[in-house]
């Protein structure tokens, strides 16, 4: 039996769930067995995401909490190019900025959206390209 738990409570997924999808303006940017979420994030939402979480006796009273930069654009009409790219801090420009990432596989049954684990693209129609890169 399989069921959909949609929550914004990262404890309680972690003590329910066996696997993860990781959502963004609508698009799964990770996905993965809870372990390999929690302990071996591969999106760089994701890994803001979970530093974002408070831990107690790990935080000093006042101390404000990690928050990711910047404001979270709306979901509608999203143009064609990593809705994360203007948040991140590992954003590649002149990719990131232009292309879809596609989902791929960075470990055995997990998958993340990030050009920084994979040159495969998401094209207009859904198919996968694979992105080219100038030499270095």
């Amino acid at each position: 039996m399989s069921v959909l738990y949609i929550t914004h409570d990262l404890g309680v997924i972690a003590e329910v769930c066996d696997r993860v999808a990781v959502l963004y303006l609508g698009r799964v940017v990770e996905y993965g067995t809870v372990r390999e979420i929690f302990y071996n994030p591969q999106h760089p939402y994701t890994v803001r995401l979970l530093r974002s979480i408070p831990k107690l006796g790990h935080t000093k009273k006042g101390e404000p909490l990690a928050a990711i930069r910047g404001t979270v654009p709306s979901p509608i009409n999203q143009p064609p190019l990593c809705g994360f790219h203007d948040r991140c801090e590992e954003v590649m420009e002149g990719v990131c900025d232009r292309h879809i990432p596609a989902l791929a596989e960075v470990a055995d049954r997990h998958q993340a959206r990030c050009f920084l684990h994979s040159d495969s693209i998401q094209l207009e129609d859904g198919s996968i390209g694979t992105l080219e890169r100038a030499p270095a």
